[in-house]
């Protein structure tokens, strides 16, 4: 593991779960969360709602408008490869609030973080095993399916691959 700070060592037992949006990354955590016990860290919950005191701050240390971009900047004003840099260019400043967050779990059995802003080249260096970390990548198949059906919800109608 990296010699980031980790004062309970609530990163060091942290298992992680990545990969592209849709992909059961939150089903897959309550599953295994459920069966044993564990603590789960929604980043994207985070990301989108407990986080925005600190980008309002970082916006402010910036010298930016504190106010969030309005929807037509976000989507009619930039192209898709400038919408994919500036949501890549976030990541790691974003993956450091989710790691103040995962330092502040304090509990004795490992947490579950899962999240699309969990990169595994953000979180490869914490870890002492690549096998702390998975990433899923769905399928068409899977993809296709309500997320009604959703196991989390109590319905296991999702094609496993």
């Amino acid at each position: 593991m990296s010699d980031v700070w980790d004062p309970h060592g609530s990163l060091q037992r942290a298992l992680w779960i990545g990969g592209a949006q849709w992909s059961g990354k939150t089903t897959v955590a309550e599953l295994i969360a459920g069966k044993y016990g564990l603590t789960v860290y929604h980043y994207d919950y985070h990301d989108a709602r407990g986080h925005q005191d600190r980008r309002i701050a970082r916006r402010v240390a910036l010298g930016e408008p504190v106010e969030d971009p309005t929807p037509d900047h976000v989507w009619l004003d930039q192209d898709p490869e400038e919408m994919a840099a500036e949501t890549l260019a976030g990541f790691p400043v974003r993956f450091e609030w989710a790691l103040d967050d995962l330092r502040a779990l304090f509990t004795g059995r490992p947490a579950i973080a899962e999240g699309w802003g969990l990169r595994p080249e953000l979180v490869a260096p914490l870890l002492d095993s690549l096998r702390r970390m998975v990433v899923l990548v769905p399928t068409e198949d899977f993809r296709s399916v309500p997320t009604s059906d959703s196991p989390a919800r109590g319905n296991s109608q999702r094609p496993c691959h």
